[in-house]
Protein backbone atom coordinates (compact mmCIF):
# COMPACT_ATOMS: atom_id res chain seq x y z
CA UNK A 1 0.00 0.00 0.00
CA UNK A 2 1.27 3.42 -1.13
CA UNK A 3 1.13 5.80 1.78
CA UNK A 4 -1.03 8.26 1.96
CA UNK A 5 0.91 11.51 2.35
CA UNK A 6 -0.63 15.26 0.83
CA UNK A 7 3.18 16.50 1.36
CA UNK A 8 5.04 13.80 0.11
CA UNK A 9 6.00 12.10 -3.49
CA UNK A 10 4.54 8.82 -4.52
CA UNK A 11 6.62 5.73 -5.33
CA UNK A 12 6.13 5.12 -8.50
CA UNK A 13 6.99 1.40 -8.49
CA UNK A 14 4.65 1.05 -5.73
CA UNK A 15 2.25 3.23 -7.52
CA UNK A 16 2.46 0.81 -10.33
CA UNK A 17 1.65 -2.00 -8.15
CA UNK A 18 -1.47 -1.34 -5.69
CA UNK A 19 -4.05 1.06 -4.99
CA UNK A 20 -2.51 4.67 -4.37
CA UNK A 21 -3.44 7.96 -2.49
CA UNK A 22 -2.47 10.87 -4.25
CA UNK A 23 -2.37 14.36 -2.90
CA UNK A 24 -1.79 17.72 -5.24
CA UNK A 25 -2.42 17.05 -8.77
CA UNK A 26 -0.69 14.42 -10.39
CA UNK A 27 -0.59 13.34 -13.96
CA UNK A 28 -1.35 9.85 -15.31
CA UNK A 29 -0.90 8.22 -18.65
CA UNK A 30 -2.10 5.14 -19.33
CA UNK A 31 -1.31 2.74 -21.67
CA UNK A 32 -2.00 -0.88 -22.37
CA UNK A 33 -3.65 -0.55 -19.01
CA UNK A 34 -0.62 0.28 -17.09
CA UNK A 35 -0.47 3.71 -15.66
CA UNK A 36 3.12 5.73 -15.47
CA UNK A 37 3.06 9.11 -13.05
CA UNK A 38 4.61 11.75 -15.24
CA UNK A 39 4.42 14.30 -12.46
CA UNK A 40 2.51 17.01 -10.67
CA UNK A 41 -0.13 19.92 -11.89
CA UNK A 42 2.93 21.70 -12.81
CA UNK A 43 4.84 19.84 -15.20
CA UNK A 44 1.42 18.17 -16.59
CA UNK A 45 0.37 21.87 -17.13
CA UNK A 46 3.73 21.73 -19.68
CA UNK A 47 2.93 18.44 -21.16
CA UNK A 48 1.08 18.67 -24.96
CA UNK A 49 -1.83 16.27 -25.47
CA UNK A 50 -3.30 15.87 -28.46
CA UNK A 51 -6.97 14.95 -28.92
CA UNK A 52 -9.53 15.96 -26.27
CA UNK A 53 -10.67 16.11 -23.07
CA UNK A 54 -13.21 16.46 -20.27
CA UNK A 55 -13.47 17.74 -16.42
CA UNK A 56 -14.97 15.80 -13.96
CA UNK A 57 -16.47 17.69 -10.61
CA UNK A 58 -18.18 15.84 -7.72
CA UNK A 59 -19.96 16.07 -4.25
CA UNK A 60 -20.82 19.92 -4.23
CA UNK A 61 -22.94 19.57 -1.69
CA UNK A 62 -24.32 23.09 -2.36
CA UNK A 63 -26.96 23.55 0.63
CA UNK A 64 -24.34 22.37 3.39
CA UNK A 65 -23.14 25.06 5.92
CA UNK A 66 -21.61 23.07 8.64
CA UNK A 67 -18.10 23.75 10.10
CA UNK A 68 -16.25 21.38 7.62
CA UNK A 69 -17.10 24.06 5.18
CA UNK A 70 -19.49 27.06 5.67
CA UNK A 71 -19.94 28.10 2.01
CA UNK A 72 -20.24 25.12 0.11
CA UNK A 73 -21.41 27.23 -2.85
CA UNK A 74 -18.25 29.89 -2.66
CA UNK A 75 -15.56 26.69 -3.15
CA UNK A 76 -17.84 25.52 -5.86
CA UNK A 77 -17.52 29.00 -7.20
CA UNK A 78 -14.03 28.93 -6.81
CA UNK A 79 -13.73 25.36 -8.79
CA UNK A 80 -16.15 26.93 -11.74
CA UNK A 81 -13.59 30.08 -11.85
CA UNK A 82 -10.84 27.10 -12.51
CA UNK A 83 -12.43 25.64 -15.38
CA UNK A 84 -13.12 28.88 -16.84
CA UNK A 85 -9.76 29.54 -16.67
CA UNK A 86 -8.56 26.35 -18.52
CA UNK A 87 -6.96 27.28 -21.49
CA UNK A 88 -7.44 24.10 -23.63
CA UNK A 89 -11.25 24.02 -24.07
CA UNK A 90 -12.32 20.75 -22.60
CA UNK A 91 -15.22 19.40 -24.56
CA UNK A 92 -17.78 19.06 -21.54
CA UNK A 93 -17.78 18.17 -17.74
CA UNK A 94 -19.31 15.64 -15.99
CA UNK A 95 -21.02 16.00 -12.47
CA UNK A 96 -20.69 12.52 -10.17
CA UNK A 97 -23.50 13.26 -8.02
CA UNK A 98 -24.21 15.08 -4.77
CA UNK A 99 -24.95 18.37 -6.56
CA UNK A 100 -27.32 19.30 -3.88
CA UNK A 101 -27.42 18.80 0.08
CA UNK A 102 -30.62 17.64 0.50
CA UNK A 103 -32.26 17.81 -2.88
CA UNK A 104 -33.97 20.94 -2.19
CA UNK A 105 -35.13 22.95 -5.44
CA UNK A 106 -32.99 25.75 -4.26
CA UNK A 107 -29.97 24.27 -3.71
CA UNK A 108 -30.14 22.75 -7.26
CA UNK A 109 -30.97 26.13 -8.67
CA UNK A 110 -27.77 27.65 -7.26
CA UNK A 111 -25.55 24.61 -8.33
CA UNK A 112 -27.39 25.47 -12.14
CA UNK A 113 -26.65 28.75 -11.76
CA UNK A 114 -22.95 28.36 -10.69
CA UNK A 115 -22.13 25.31 -13.15
CA UNK A 116 -23.56 27.09 -16.05
CA UNK A 117 -21.10 29.92 -15.51
CA UNK A 118 -18.31 26.93 -17.48
CA UNK A 119 -20.01 27.62 -20.47
CA UNK A 120 -19.93 23.67 -21.11
CA UNK A 121 -22.35 21.06 -21.67
CA UNK A 122 -23.06 19.14 -18.11
CA UNK A 123 -23.70 15.40 -17.56
CA UNK A 124 -24.78 14.76 -14.10
CA UNK A 125 -25.48 11.41 -12.31
CA UNK A 126 -27.38 11.62 -9.12
CA UNK A 127 -25.75 11.20 -5.70
CA UNK A 128 -27.82 9.47 -2.73
CA UNK A 129 -28.13 13.32 -1.25
CA UNK A 130 -29.74 14.30 -4.52
CA UNK A 131 -32.71 11.79 -3.91
CA UNK A 132 -33.76 12.62 -0.79
CA UNK A 133 -36.71 15.01 -1.76
CA UNK A 134 -40.33 13.31 -1.12
CA UNK A 135 -40.55 12.17 -4.69
CA UNK A 136 -37.56 9.63 -4.10
CA UNK A 137 -35.06 11.19 -7.03
CA UNK A 138 -38.09 12.49 -8.89
CA UNK A 139 -36.74 16.57 -8.35
CA UNK A 140 -33.38 15.24 -9.92
CA UNK A 141 -35.46 13.80 -12.55
CA UNK A 142 -37.25 16.38 -13.57
CA UNK A 143 -34.23 18.73 -14.11
CA UNK A 144 -31.55 15.94 -15.47
CA UNK A 145 -33.60 12.89 -16.59
CA UNK A 146 -34.48 13.98 -20.07
CA UNK A 147 -33.37 10.89 -22.37
CA UNK A 148 -32.46 8.53 -19.37
CA UNK A 149 -33.50 4.90 -18.60
CA UNK A 150 -35.18 3.81 -15.59
CA UNK A 151 -33.43 6.21 -12.68
CA UNK A 152 -31.15 8.05 -14.66
CA UNK A 153 -29.00 5.97 -16.12
CA UNK A 154 -27.81 6.29 -20.20
CA UNK A 155 -24.80 6.26 -22.13
CA UNK A 156 -23.22 8.59 -25.02
CA UNK A 157 -20.84 8.61 -27.27
CA UNK A 158 -17.90 11.36 -27.95
CA UNK A 159 -14.54 11.45 -29.99
CA UNK A 160 -14.69 7.83 -30.20
CA UNK A 161 -15.26 7.56 -26.98
CA UNK A 162 -18.40 5.34 -25.21
CA UNK A 163 -19.68 7.39 -21.69
CA UNK A 164 -21.85 5.31 -19.78
CA UNK A 165 -23.70 7.13 -16.70
CA UNK A 166 -24.69 4.34 -14.30
CA UNK A 167 -26.87 5.18 -10.63
CA UNK A 168 -25.87 3.40 -7.92
CA UNK A 169 -27.17 5.49 -5.42
CA UNK A 170 -30.89 4.11 -5.28
CA UNK A 171 -31.97 1.22 -2.48
CA UNK A 172 -28.68 1.46 -1.10
CA UNK A 173 -27.97 -2.02 0.56
CA UNK A 174 -26.31 -2.89 4.28
CA UNK A 175 -24.11 -0.45 5.28
CA UNK A 176 -24.71 1.46 2.82
CA UNK A 177 -23.36 -0.19 0.06
CA UNK A 178 -24.26 1.20 -3.78
CA UNK A 179 -26.59 -0.96 -5.73
CA UNK A 180 -27.11 -1.11 -9.53
CA UNK A 181 -29.76 -3.25 -9.42
CA UNK A 182 -31.20 -6.17 -12.04
CA UNK A 183 -32.84 -3.54 -14.52
CA UNK A 184 -29.94 -1.57 -15.11
CA UNK A 185 -27.74 -4.37 -15.45
CA UNK A 186 -29.76 -5.89 -18.01
CA UNK A 187 -29.42 -2.38 -19.89
CA UNK A 188 -25.73 -1.87 -19.69
CA UNK A 189 -25.34 -5.46 -21.39
CA UNK A 190 -27.54 -4.19 -24.06
CA UNK A 191 -25.60 -1.10 -24.14
CA UNK A 192 -22.43 -2.82 -24.59
CA UNK A 193 -23.16 -5.69 -26.86
CA UNK A 194 -21.82 -5.28 -30.00
CA UNK A 195 -19.63 -2.61 -30.02
CA UNK A 196 -15.95 -3.31 -30.87
CA UNK A 197 -13.90 -4.66 -28.13
CA UNK A 198 -11.47 -1.60 -28.95
CA UNK A 199 -13.69 1.26 -28.08
CA UNK A 200 -12.56 3.06 -25.11
CA UNK A 201 -15.23 3.27 -22.78
CA UNK A 202 -15.62 5.76 -19.61
CA UNK A 203 -18.10 4.92 -17.09
CA UNK A 204 -18.72 7.33 -14.38
CA UNK A 205 -21.28 6.72 -10.85
CA UNK A 206 -21.36 8.31 -8.05
CA UNK A 207 -20.43 5.52 -5.13
CA UNK A 208 -17.24 3.74 -6.20
CA UNK A 209 -18.04 0.60 -8.79
CA UNK A 210 -15.25 -1.21 -7.00
CA UNK A 211 -15.28 -1.81 -2.89
CA UNK A 212 -12.65 0.67 -1.18
CA UNK A 213 -13.91 0.50 1.87
CA UNK A 214 -17.12 -1.90 2.98
CA UNK A 215 -17.45 -1.28 6.87
CA UNK A 216 -18.50 2.48 5.71
CA UNK A 217 -20.35 1.55 2.60
CA UNK A 218 -17.72 3.17 -0.01
CA UNK A 219 -18.29 0.78 -2.46
CA UNK A 220 -21.42 -1.22 -4.84
CA UNK A 221 -22.91 -4.28 -4.09
CA UNK A 222 -23.32 -5.95 -7.77
CA UNK A 223 -20.39 -3.32 -9.11
CA UNK A 224 -18.14 -6.57 -10.03
CA UNK A 225 -21.11 -7.67 -12.51
CA UNK A 226 -21.05 -4.44 -14.28
CA UNK A 227 -17.23 -4.42 -14.28
CA UNK A 228 -17.12 -8.58 -15.88
CA UNK A 229 -19.45 -6.83 -18.78
CA UNK A 230 -16.31 -4.27 -18.95
CA UNK A 231 -13.73 -6.91 -19.03
CA UNK A 232 -13.21 -7.51 -22.54
CA UNK A 233 -12.77 -3.55 -23.67
CA UNK A 234 -9.18 -2.55 -24.07
CA UNK A 235 -9.28 0.56 -22.59
CA UNK A 236 -11.66 1.31 -19.55
CA UNK A 237 -11.98 3.90 -17.36
CA UNK A 238 -13.78 4.11 -14.07
CA UNK A 239 -14.71 7.73 -12.26
CA UNK A 240 -16.29 7.94 -9.09
CA UNK A 241 -16.83 10.29 -6.45
CA UNK A 242 -19.16 9.86 -3.11
CA UNK A 243 -15.44 9.36 -1.05
CA UNK A 244 -14.47 12.84 -1.27
CA UNK A 245 -10.63 12.00 -2.10
CA UNK A 246 -8.48 11.15 -4.46
CA UNK A 247 -7.74 7.24 -4.82
CA UNK A 248 -6.91 5.28 -7.79
CA UNK A 249 -6.46 1.60 -8.62
CA UNK A 250 -5.46 -0.24 -11.61
CA UNK A 251 -6.81 -3.99 -12.43
CA UNK A 252 -5.46 -5.09 -16.00
CA UNK A 253 -6.99 -2.83 -18.80
CA UNK A 254 -9.09 -1.12 -15.99
CA UNK A 255 -8.50 2.40 -14.18
CA UNK A 256 -10.82 3.77 -11.29
CA UNK A 257 -10.20 7.27 -9.71
CA UNK A 258 -11.99 8.83 -7.17
CA UNK A 259 -12.17 12.48 -7.15
CA UNK A 260 -12.39 15.02 -4.52
CA UNK A 261 -14.86 16.90 -3.46
CA UNK A 262 -15.47 21.08 -4.43
CA UNK A 263 -17.46 21.62 -0.95
CA UNK A 264 -15.46 19.48 2.41
CA UNK A 265 -12.84 16.18 2.94
CA UNK A 266 -13.45 13.01 4.19
CA UNK A 267 -11.32 10.94 6.64
CA UNK A 268 -9.37 7.78 4.70
CA UNK A 269 -10.71 4.66 5.15
CA UNK A 270 -10.62 3.73 8.31
CA UNK A 271 -9.21 6.51 9.57
CA UNK A 272 -11.66 7.73 12.03
CA UNK A 273 -14.67 6.43 13.93
CA UNK A 274 -17.29 6.99 10.89
CA UNK A 275 -16.98 8.56 7.69
CA UNK A 276 -18.56 12.47 7.25
CA UNK A 277 -17.46 15.78 6.98
CA UNK A 278 -13.68 16.25 7.95
CA UNK A 279 -12.99 19.60 9.97
CA UNK A 280 -9.77 20.92 8.45
CA UNK A 281 -7.91 24.04 9.30
CA UNK A 282 -9.47 26.73 7.38
CA UNK A 283 -6.39 27.51 5.55
CA UNK A 284 -5.98 23.75 4.35
CA UNK A 285 -9.53 23.56 3.25
CA UNK A 286 -8.51 24.75 -0.43
CA UNK A 287 -5.76 22.53 -0.49
CA UNK A 288 -8.15 18.86 -0.19
CA UNK A 289 -10.89 20.03 -2.44
CA UNK A 290 -10.35 20.15 -6.33
CA UNK A 291 -11.89 19.14 -10.01
CA UNK A 292 -10.33 16.55 -12.22
CA UNK A 293 -8.75 16.60 -15.79
CA UNK A 294 -9.20 13.85 -18.20
CA UNK A 295 -7.11 13.64 -21.54
CA UNK A 296 -7.85 10.97 -24.15
CA UNK A 297 -4.88 10.76 -27.45
CA UNK A 298 -6.63 9.13 -29.79
CA UNK A 299 -5.64 5.72 -30.98
CA UNK A 300 -3.17 4.91 -28.82
CA UNK A 301 -5.09 3.61 -25.76
CA UNK A 302 -3.74 6.62 -23.78
CA UNK A 303 -5.30 8.86 -20.74
CA UNK A 304 -4.22 11.01 -18.52
CA UNK A 305 -5.76 11.99 -15.56
CA UNK A 306 -4.95 15.26 -13.70
CA UNK A 307 -6.43 16.45 -10.10
CA UNK A 308 -6.03 19.93 -9.14
CA UNK A 309 -6.44 21.35 -6.24
CA UNK A 310 -8.67 24.88 -5.31
CA UNK A 311 -5.48 25.57 -3.58
CA UNK A 312 -3.45 25.31 -6.56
Amino acid sequence: MAKHDEDSGIDRRHALECMIWAGTGVLWTLSGGVPKSIGLVGEAAAAESKGFSFLQISDSHIGFSKPANPNALSTLQEAIGKVKAIKERPAFMIHTGDITHLSKPAEFDDANQVISEAGLDVRYVPGEHDIIDEGRGKAYLDRYGKGTKGDGWYSFDDHGVHFIGLVNVVDLKGGGLGNLGEAQLTWLADDLRGKPNSTPIVVFAHIPLWVVYPEWGWGTQDGTRALELLKPFGSVTVLNGHIHQIIQKVEGNMTFHTARSTAFPQPAPGSAPSPGPMLVPAEKLRSVLGLTSVKIEQGKKQLAIIDSTLAG
